[in-house]
């Protein structure tokens, strides 16, 4: 089954939902970046609500950027995503190995204790940016303290990432669902109840839940009405262009050391893993283009 978000409205739009199978988008993640499965887990949760949180936004140059620093072993996490819901993103220690919590990865204690930051590109003059305390640091609950806070919008969040024994991905997705300010209490309240009786996304997702059918048992029976679905994908923009402006950053000094030395460089991307060569020939050419 190909990744894919489901867009929908319930209760005759007092509240707005999103719902997304992940398992390509994080396994491509974790073949780029080589992570543990504690990483996997971390940035797969924080990649699945990244694409639904870009593909909530209008504009096909809006660009939405998540980042989550704490000070466990995993330093921190960056996923950016776009309207198309195009996602990208890395750990910073991408081979970080903790036992289980409770027979699960445990997620809280690779991030620990810190920030959840979100910054939206909406072509304004200053980007928006909104940040809060983690409360658990397991993501989910995070982003629904984040949405409360700082956007003012009652949400619920939950994500899921389930490794195999291989450590490849078996599954990955989540939902998000949101309150519109007209909600009535009594809409508000059903919710509360659906949400209650699921113990975990991870479990649905094993059972092969679609993005459809999870909305469904989140919902119950107050009117879902399913307005698109899109694709999502991991995907990185990168290139041998764009990748230079990196080499240019570290200063002509350091440039010209390198051309010293004489051999070639790599420089990899972040974001996907991919290695540029630069021989010593384009170093001088970038000194040059950067005079």
């Amino acid at each position: 089954m190909k990744d894919y978000i489901v867009r929908a409205t319930a209760a005759n739009g007092q509240v707005r939902v999103f719902a997304a199978t992940t398992r390509e988008v994080v396994e491509t993640a974790r073949e780029h970046h080589n992570t543990s499965p504690v990483a996997t887990a971390a940035l797969g949760r924080l990649l699945t609500a990244g694409a639904m949180m870009g593909s909530m936004m209008k504009n096909d140059t809006d660009m939405l950027t998540i980042q989550i620093r704490g000070d466990g072993p995993l330093g921190g996490i960056t996923v950016t995503a776009d309207s198309h819901a195009n996602v990208k993103g890395y750990v910073n220690n991408p081979d970080v190995v903790l036992p289980p919590k409770n027979g699960k990865l445990d997620v809280g204690g690779a991030v620990g204790i810190g920030l959840i930051q979100v910054i939206k590109d909406l072509g304004l003059k200053e980007p928006y940016s909104g940040q809060t305390i983690l409360v658990t640091s397991e993501i989910a609950e995070d982003l629904t303290y984040y949405f409360a806070n700082s956007e003012q919008v009652p949400s619920s969040v939950g994500l899921g990432v389930l490794m195999e024994k291989d450590n490849t991905v078996k599954c990955a997705g989540g939902f998000i669902i949101q309150m519109m300010p007209f909600a009535t209490d009594e809409t508000i309240s059903q919710i509360e109840e659906n949400l209650k009786n699921v113990t975990s996304v991870t479990n649905l997702l094993e059972q092969g839940y679609t993005p459809e059918q999870l909305l469904e048992t989140l919902l119950g029976n107050v009117g879902l009405e399913i307005t698109d679905t899109i694709p999502t994908q991991f995907y990185c923009n990168c290139s041998k262009e764009r990748v230079e402006q990196a080499v240019v950053s570290v200063g002509k000094k350091d440039i010209q050391e390198m051309i010293d030395e004489g051999k070639p460089i790599e420089v990899k991307c972040f974001f996907c893993n991919t290695a540029y060569q630069y021989t010593v020939e384009e170093l001088k050419q970038i000194i040059k283009r950067s005079k």
